[in-house]
């Protein structure tokens, strides 16, 4: 028979998530909570955005030092630094950075946070972007969405 596009059309999809556990992370945590941070497979176009992360990472380096002057050199500098442009963050990190920013659902990461969690923590922040590549890679989750609030009977 083959591959059935119609059911495969009609099909809904769910986010394929993950707790990934980061024990050495307790500190960061409440008092009564799990140390895991919850992560989520990245899409077709998040992949395309993640591979252009490393572009991005050397062309915003280059835009900054042309507005650079000897006067505003150095704040230029600290501004590179504190977002991760400044050409110590390797290309492959660069990809990860931005896998923490839009496939980690607890906590949410903006851009100087994952810089600082690849900073502080290298292990850990591999041992996520890891999973979420190991969820992508398995794609979305076949079958009904999850229901959003208690079902009621029929008469």
């Amino acid at each position: 028979m083959g591959f059935d596009v119609k059911k495969f059309e009609n099909a809904k999809f769910t986010d394929r998530t993950e707790a990934v556990k980061v024990p050495d992370l307790t500190d960061w945590f409440g008092k009564d909570e799990n140390p895991e941070i919850i992560v989520r497979g990245l899409t077709g176009p998040e992949i395309a955005t993640v591979n252009e992360a490393a572009a991005k990472n050397k062309n915003l380096a280059a835009i900054l030092e042309a507005f650079a002057s000897a006067d505003v050199n150095e704040k230029i500098q600290a501004i590179k630094a504190e977002i991760g442009a400044d050409g110590r963050i390797p290309d492959e990190i660069a990809k990860r950075i931005e896998q923490l920013k839009i496939a980690c659902v607890v906590p949410a990461f903006d851009q100087i946070q994952a810089v600082k969690f690849f900073e502080v923590f290298p292990i850990e922040a591999y041992m996520v972007t890891n999973a979420i590549n190991r969820l992508t890679g398995k794609g979305k989750l076949p079958g009904e969405s999850k229901p959003s609030g208690k079902k009621t009977k029929s008469k």
